[in-house]
This record gives C-alpha cells, sequence and structure tokens, in this order.
C-alpha cells in the first residue's frame, strides 16, 4: 500500500499548480495525474455532469492503483466531493477547505475577494468554508469564467490575459480586500498579473494547503512510501497532450513527463 501512488485530477492543467506542491512536499511518492482536458472547462457545466465526470476520473485512477485520491478542481471539490466520499472507500482530498483556512489565515481585515468559475462561485462553497470558521468574515466573490480558457491556451502573460483579469478584478479594489482566494487550479499560473493589478493583498492558492493535508493522510495512516518512486510518476489527458505538455514544461520545468493521451 506504501507504494501506491498518488492519484490528482483536474479538469486541464491546473491541477499541475496541486502538483508542484505535492512534489515538494512529499518527493518520493509517485504521482498519477489526469487532466480531463477533451471536457474542459468544468465550470460551465451542470452539477450532474460534473459528479459524473469526477466519478470517471476516479474510477480511472482507481486502476492506476492510486492509495488516495486528490480533486484539484474547484469546481469538482464544490459540487461533487461530499457524493464521491459515499461512493468511494478511499481518502478524497479537495481544494475548498484547504483555500477557505489559507486565507483566513492571512487576512487582517477579514475582507476576502474570492474568484472561481461560474460553478464553484454559484455552489457558493468558499463562502459556507470560510463563514463556517469565521462568521464575521466578508467575502466578495465574482465568477471570471474566461480565464480557464486563456490559461490553457497558455496565454499566461498576454495583454490580452490581462485586459480580461484587470476587467474582472477591478471590483475588488472598491470592496478594500485584503485577501483574494484564486478559487480554481488553473489560476496560480496567473499570480505575476494578479500581483499587478491588486498589489500588496494576500493572493491564495490552496495548493500548499492540500500538500499539507495529503502528507498528514499519509502520515497518520503509515502509508508513506518508504522508497523513491517519484521516477514511476505518469500523466494522462482526455485529449491536446501536446499544449498540456508545452504549458506543463514552461510551470513544472524539468520535473514534467509528457502526458499520454487516454480514453475514460
Amino acid at each position: 500500500m506504501n507504494n501506491k501512488g498518488i492519484g490528482i485530477f483536474d479538469s486541464g492543467l491546473g491541477g499541475l499548480t496541486v502538483v508542484k506542491e505535492v512534489m515538494n512536499f512529499l518527493p518520493n511518492e509517485q504521482i498519477l495525474y489526469l487532466g480531463d482536458t477533451a471536457r474542459a472547462p468544468y465550470g460551465t457545466k451542470t452539477k450532474e455532469t460534473i459528479i459524473k465526470f469526477t466519478r470517471e476520473n476516479i474510477n480511472f485512477l482507481l486502476k492506476k492503483n492510486v492509495k488516495i485520491i486528490v480533486i484539484a478542481c474547484n469546481t469538482a471539490s464544490a459540487l461533487a466531493q461530499k457524493e464521491m466520499k459515499k461512493e468511494f472507500d478511499i481518502s478524497i482530498v479537495g481544494v475548498i477547505d484547504a483555500g477557505a483556512k489559507a486565507a483566513l489565515a492571512a487576512t487582517r481585515t477579514g475582507r476576502i475577494g474570492v474568484i472561481g468559475t461560474r460553478a464553484t462561485i454559484g455552489s457558493g462553497a468558499y463562502i459556507d468554508a470560510i463563514k463556517k470558521q469565521r462568521k464575521e468574515a466578508e467575502i466578495f466573490s465574482k465568477a471570471t469564467p474566461l480565464l480557464v480558457p486563456l490559461v490553457e491556451e497558455g496565454w499566461l502573460e498576454s495583454g490580452i490575459t490581462a485586459s480580461v483579469l484587470k476587467f474582472y478584478l477591478e471590483d475588488f479594489k472598491k470592496k478594500k480586500i485584503d485577501t483574494l482566494v484564486l478559487g480554481c487550479t488553473h489560476y496560480p499560473l496567473l499570480k505575476p498579473l494578479v500581483r499587478k493589478i491588486l498589489p500588496g493583498i494576500n493572493i491564495i492558492d490552496s495548493a500548499k494547503e492540500v500538500a499539507a493535508e495529503v502528507r498528514g493522510l499519509l502520515e497518520n495512516k503509515g502509508m508513506l512510501s518508504y522508497k523513491n518512486n517519484s521516477k514511476k510518476s505518469a500523466f494522462f489527458v482526455t485529449d491536446t497532450p501536446g499544449t498540456f505538455n508545452k504549458v506543463g514544461r514552461m510551470f513544472l520545468k524539468k520535473a514534467m513527463i509528457l502526458a499520454k493521451k487516454v480514453a475514460l
């Protein structure tokens, strides 16, 4: 069991932000990553569809012999994680609670902004998670649906992306937030642009918190790899491996292993 892999999935390449932190926290672990690029973005889909996609992604990773599942997708975490925990007899970690925890640790004023897909924002998952821990917190959320396609295209420094992001973030200046939650695992790839538009605020992505949670779970269950299995890591996508690999190498650099196209 110890030498089984860590299964991580997202709708596309955004989950690589979580992969990067898991690699940092758990350098000996084998990582099996699935990017469901054929059906991205998830944020425009219905809850029923997200649950179906999430179930299929988990089943794919289970066939790869994993010991834990990480839902590196805010939309799937918000809309499907609860159902998946009932269906599958395996530890499943999502990103919503981790992001909420990190935001509350960072904020000084309690004024927190959240950006995400329409499905994530519409679910109210971040508001619920933050309010559960601190009722008096003021949360301002905004759906930013154009960002995922821009990241998937690799337009991380494009003037078009900067203009779209500036349009989306303008309202948060008026709200005087001191912390912004990037409520989609694609968005950390846009951190440099976010910092230019909202200088001085805390920018939160849940990747580090998720990686720490995974390490804690595996430690508590005595399931950490006792030898270096990282070279057995593998990446899979359901479409467009070329684009995925190009952007993935920009982000993970030498740690990126070329993804193979698979059918679910």
